[in-house]
């Protein structure tokens, strides 16, 4: 099977690793790691190193094509390059583990740039023939307003391609009035929350109902992404819980794209998705992520196992609640 991943603003992932930080002083990072990324080709590279085929459409700016060229990963880039340079997201992992993030600014498209972004997704479908289109990320205002991400999805549909949506905010709250065609739908906790108007998720069962909600407007499957709480899979009578522990805390900046990525390599290429071994795989991919130094997963060195319940407790006392 293969996979088109499609990032409307591409990102260069920039990760200092330091021991601590200190406001308002003068840090000395002890390393330091660039890389073209962004969650759609953060989520293709994962699933390549998986042994999945997957091709990443990503936007990027003209001024650092040369580093998309350069990346080990280029041969599944397929760059939209636009004017100007590539936002740049910051990561800054200190002696614990913990990431502090700084997302550049997005920059603005103009709408002949936005059709460019549809053109190269429809070809790269046509070239794959790819089972999923994984759209993740921000989308950038086109012609001074928020685009319909339908447009990207259009022609996906038309093929006959699974659909799997990772984006947050107003285009989420959109998608989630008017979902027809969505094959899955990745929001963590506190998207998931967002989307709905802030309500308080404290349990398992507080989650499952949450997605059971959006399920009623349409979307047959959700993957919540829980971080230290695992991986929740709800369809409307079906709940899947995983939780896999990482060997250690490195950076959690793209556990949640390489926990897509499992889920996409878990399910299988058949009518039916297996959801059990989906929920497991994306559990493990996660694990795996945080226990990497840079955002890209690629090795499977370490993947750690996980613990999968079909009917988890839903009293179980999130971690990391929202709302």
């Amino acid at each position: 099977m293969s996979v088109v991943t499609v990032t409307p603003c591409g990102a260069i992932d920039l990760t200092y690793r330091i021991d601590d930080l200190r406001r308002g002083e003068l840090i000395r990072a002890e390393a330091a790691v660039r890389e073209v990324s962004g969650k759609g080709v953060n989520v293709a590279v994962a699933l390549q190193t998986g042994g999945m085929d997957a091709t990443a459409v990503v936007v990027l700016g003209a001024d650092d094509a040369s580093l998309a060229d350069a990346s080990p990963h280029a041969g599944l880039l397929r760059p939209v390059l636009v004017p100007g340079p590539t936002r740049v997201s910051t990561q800054i992992v200190d002696r614990d583990g913990v990431t502090t993030k700084i997302n550049g600014p997005l920059p603005p498209l103009a709408a002949d740039e936005w059709q460019g972004i549809v053109e190269a997704i429809d070809d790269a479908l046509d070239d794959t023939a790819a089972g999923w289109l994984v759209v993740g990320g921000s989308l950038p205002h086109v012609a001074g307003g928020l685009p319909d991400i339908r447009s990207l999805i259009a022609g996906a549909t038309a093929r006959g391609a699974r659909i799997a949506l990772d984006t947050s905010g107003e285009p989420l709250r959109r998608l989630l009035a008017e979902p027809s065609g969505i094959a899955l739908m990745k929001p963590n906790v506190h998207e998931l929350s967002e989307a709905l108007g802030g309500i308080p998720l404290r349990t398992v069962g507080d989650v499952v109902a949450a997605a059971r909600v959006v399920i009623a407007r349409g979307i047959p499957l959700l993957y919540v992404s829980m971080g230290p709480d695992g991986a929740l899979v709800v369809t409307a009578d079906t709940v899947v819980h995983s939780l896999a522990q990482a060997p250690r805390l490195a950076s959690t900046a793209g556990a949640g794209d390489a926990s897509l990525a499992g889920f996409v390599l878990g399910a299988g290429e058949g009518e039916e998705l297996d959801l059990v071994a989906a929920c497991t795989m994306a559990a493990r991919f996660g694990a795996l992520a945080v226990s990497q130094e840079a955002t890209l997963i690629t090795s499977l060195d370490g993947l750690p196992e996980a613990v999968t319940t079909v009917d988890p407790d839903p009293a179980r006392v999130l971690v990391e609640p929202a709302g």
